[in-house]
């Protein structure tokens, strides 16, 4: 009798919901949720839910790439301009997610850099010292399993290239 009393009070539990949970992943659109254990006799640290933006995954990768020497900018070449002109903005920001994107599931997330590298590099190794970098830093910062980091490389900064720039200001004053 003590069992079917249990056994139904077990089943009135879970059917309210009030069931302690095991970690369970959900997800919502531009965010992954990772549930923690409920109830008194759980861990503290474990209790309630963790929730990582998609944003927070690309501000995480596009600094760690931006780190890599031999990387000198990110994005292709409009969202290049268009981040130079914000960039001299008074008050404007660096866009760090500039020539980032990801997918972000449950418990996985695969990375798209965009980058410029700078002339003379070997773009094979700045490409895998990049791709080393960002699931370094994406797995140990969110506990996300990065599954593929795709590494574009879509320009090359020339040495004179900087005085083609000073070139161009001195001409316009």
């Amino acid at each position: 009798m003590a069992t079917q009393e249990s056994t139904s009070k077990t089943a009135a539990t879970a059917s309210r919901g009030d069931e302690h949970l095991t970690g369970a992943v959900q997800t919502v659109p531009g965010s992954t949720t990772v549930t923690g254990r409920t109830g008194a006799t759980e861990p503290a640290a474990t209790r309630g839910k963790t929730s990582i933006a998609d944003v927070v995954v690309v501000k995480i990768a596009g600094t760690a790439a931006r780190e890599i020497p031999g990387v000198h900018d990110m994005g292709g070449g409009l969202s290049r301009t268009i981040g130079a002109v914000r960039d001299r903005v008074p008050g404007g920001r660096p866009n760090v997610g500039r020539g980032v994107k990801v997918e972000v599931g449950e418990r996985q997330t695969a990375i798209d850099l965009d980058i410029v590298v700078e002339y003379g590099v070997p773009i094979t190794d700045v490409a895998h010292d990049v791709r080393e970098n960002v699931i370094a830093a994406v797995e140990r910062i969110t506990g996300l399993e990065v599954v593929e980091v795709n590494v574009a490389v879509n320009d090359v900064r020339l040495p004179d290239d900087d005085s083609a720039d000073s070139a161009g200001e001195t001409r316009v004053e």
